[in-house]
């Protein structure tokens, strides 16, 4: 079975970079660009890994991950 990973942070390239290295790894990537977008998909699926930027402007990565 494939790990899941989602991505939350707002640099869109960043996104697009860390999407295109774990899909050649083989995992199921999920992008999220705020933390009500990331709040909504996490009421639904369970992550194998969820990377988070710390410092965005909807709030502390911190935070939701509490």
């Amino acid at each position: 079975m494939l790990k899941s990973i989602l991505i939350i942070d707002d640099d869109k390239r960043l996104r697009e970079l860390l999407e295109e290295y774990l899909t050649e790894k083989k995992y199921n990537v999920y992008l999220c660009d705020d933390f009500t977008s990331a709040q909504e998909i996490l009421e639904y699926f369970i992550f194998d890994l969820i990377i988070v930027d710390r410092m965005m402007p909807s709030g502390d990565g911190v935070n939701l991950i509490k």
